[in-house]
């Protein structure tokens, strides 16, 4: 397994933030009439992150020998409670969003450096801190 991340992979986690500060921004930046689906959107989209980064415990979980439960059962949380924030008010779902992403790096500094994954670490600490600030600047925002 290579652990460094490659060139495509830091490129794509950058480019993903785009979607959430351009939410954070709109949030305060457009017309009563679009707020509501411009907060939805920013939302959304963080569930959605927040699914892929437990879908990455299973991923870790498949490859491991022999697989820990606890993979699993982690990969799933993320996803339950993004759709948790989603059904929320976005004042409040967007802080469970932010929230949650920063919890997902604090798991992943634990689990990742046992699966010799460490080097990830740099980039999910610069991707979650943006993508976490930009949900509480939304939730700010609504």
């Amino acid at each position: 397994m290579n652990p460094e991340p490659p060139i495509l992979a830091l490129r794509l986690g950058y480019a993903g933030l785009l979607s959430f500060a351009l939410g954070a921004a709109l949030v305060w930046l457009v017309h009563a009439q679009a707020h509501p689906f411009v907060v939805q959107a920013l939302s959304s989209y963080a569930a959605l992150i927040l699914s892929f980064l437990g879908g990455v415990h299973w991923g870790i979980g498949f490859r491991a020998q022999p697989a820990a439960p606890s993979l699993f059962v982690w990969g799933v949380v993320p996803s339950l409670v993004a759709w948790v924030g989603v059904l929320m008010p976005a004042n409040a779902g967007l802080v469970i969003h932010g929230v949650m992403l920063v919890v997902c790096y604090l798991v992943d500094r634990r689990v990742y450096p046992v699966h010799g994954l460490a080097p990830w670490l740099t980039l999910r600490f610069r991707l979650s801190g943006v993508a976490s600030l930009c949900c509480f600047l939304g939730a700010a925002g609504s």
